[in-house]
């Protein structure tokens, strides 16, 4: 434990404590809570990043002072203190643009849905950010169910028949989930009577049991995370959900188990991960990226494109596992893997906040969301329009966007480990990425747009400009700043 170690735990408690503060408050109240909020989680993200960066070790808080097994710790590596990061800037542009849609102004009656947004969207920050730096494996899971029970209401806000069954189909795939990853948690316990991540990493054996869980686990959070094919339920739940919930939902939601099961391949059992399975891994993220990316150019509504959008680029992030997994003995294109996969993730997040976002301001402002109708959209709305092309770039990975750098670190890691096959589905991902944005750009840019009365300044296109903006100057800084997210490797660390 350190002077900044309990950093990472007020983290987590910060916005549930909002959250319980909230639900008692009524809908003017929660909102007040929640931006009131939003500066302090801030500076503990970036406070927790710049404590991990200068020390070069993860924080560490025992809770109580009681150290695993009997006890639960924290910890924030650079992995957790970058998501960390990621969280609170999304969730703070995602609340600032939700004002409009769920604030509730003076002398004016209060919403149900109002009511409903801001404590879920508190619910959501402190299961991210438990999902990231817990290091038990219950606790996990904990952090898993917080963030189905909250994100699953705001997919069917609206309360229409179609937003009612996609969250019933997101719910379905989040408890089977959740039943094969708990499966997994007895086996574990039953084999080393520990769940501590961290104490599994010097105890688990290769040996059947072990084996069972990781496969049992793997499993459940794969169809949390909707990989191909445990996607069905993302597309009508994305793109159904209000623009606030769907960027949050597509930049955070299916990064917490995917955080997880990172933590699981990679700390749980280091060295134990066999080859043939993380080539599986490997495939159906391929899979996704390509059969993703081919649903996107098919869709002829803008939020449906932007969701398979997602299901294409989560597939990036699996790549990282087959070159990982082939690492040992070989730490620099270890290190070009690890940090192009937590890249994907986070740049990720950026442009597609920003992408749902600018698809719902073109909605609202011309009253629907069809690609065919959008002509004349970049006159009308110019600001929406550049950043939903910005964020485009980022996702075809285009220099020098932070989707360019991801993609050219997975790319380059995977020649030098001899599996090149990964480079041909990363090119073959980027040239069907650049298919539908431009068609979305290509609609967006023609036509007149002759509708002056359409025309007026909305304060919310700043807002997306900016989280698009973020998502291409990541890809300018220097290498040497992702060093962070080096720090406190469980697999790999010298």
């Amino acid at each position: 434990m350190t002077a900044w170690g309990a950093l990472p735990m007020l983290a987590v408690m910060l916005p549930v404590l909002g959250m319980v503060l909230a639900l008692p408050a009524g809908a003017r109240g929660a909102e007040r809570i929640t931006l009131a909020l939003l500066p302090v989680g801030i500076a503990l993200a970036i406070g927790t990043a710049a404590a991990v960066q200068a020390s070069g070790a993860p924080l560490v808080h025992l809770l109580g002072h009681w150290a695993p097994p009997l006890g639960l710790a924290f910890r924030a590596d650079g992995l957790a203190a970058a998501m960390l990061v990621t969280a609170a800037l999304v969730v703070t542009a995602v609340a600032l643009f939700a004002r409009a849609d769920f604030g509730t102004a003076a002398g004016a009656p209060e919403a149900r849905t109002a009511f409903a947004f801001w404590p879920l969207l508190l619910a959501l920050w402190g299961a991210i950010n438990l999902a990231v730096v817990a290091t038990d494996l219950f606790t996990l899971y904990v952090a898993l169910e917080l963030l189905t029970f909250a994100a699953m209401p705001l997919v069917c806000l609206s309360g229409t028949r179609a937003t009612l069954e996609a969250a019933l189909r997101y719910l379905m795939f989040a408890l089977l989930g959740s039943v094969l990853y708990l499966l997994g948690i007895g086996f574990i316990y039953g084999a080393y009577g520990t769940l501590d991540v961290v104490l599994l990493s010097d105890l688990a054996r290769a040996e059947l049991p072990t084996y069972v869980a990781v496969a049992l686990m793997t499993a459940g959070l794969l169809a949390k995370t909707a990989l191909l094919p445990l996607h069905l339920w993302l597309p009508p739940a994305h793109a159904g959900a209000p623009p606030a919930a769907s960027a949050i939902l597509s930049a955070l939601v299916v990064k917490g188990s995917f955080v997880i099961l990172v933590r699981l391949w990679f700390g749980v059992m280091p060295g134990l991960a066999a080859p043939a399975a993380a080539q599986v891994l490997g495939a159906l993220g391929a899979a996704a990226i390509l059969l993703g990316s081919v649903a996107a150019l098919r869709q002829e509504r803008l939020k449906l494109l932007v969701a398979y959008s997602t299901v294409a680029q989560i597939g990036y992030l699996f790549l990282m596992f087959p070159l990982l997994v082939a690492a040992p003995g070989h730490e620099a294109y270890a290190a070009k893997a690890w940090t192009g996969g937590v890249l994907q993730a986070v740049s990720h997040a950026f442009a597609k906040a920003a992408m749902f976002l600018a698809a719902g301001l073109i909605a609202v402002r011309i009253g629907q969301d069809r690609i065919a109708g959008l002509a004349g959209a970049a006159r009308l709305l110019p600001v929406p329009v550049l950043a939903f092309g910005l964020a485009g770039l980022s996702l075809m990975g285009v220099p020098p966007s932070g989707g360019f750098a991801a993609k050219w670190l997975l790319l380059t890691s995977a020649i030098e480990a001899g599996q090149w096959w990964w480079a041909l589905v990363i090119l073959g991902g980027g040239l069907l990425t650049g298919g539908y944005v431009y068609r979305v750009m290509a609609g967006a840019l023609t036509g007149d747009g002759t509708q002056p009365a359409l025309r007026r300044p909305d304060k919310r296109e700043k807002i997306v400009l900016a989280l698009a903006v973020v998502s291409v100057v990541l890809g300018l800084l220097p290498l040497a700043a992702f060093g962070l997210v080096q720090v406190g490797r469980l697999d790999l660390a010298p």
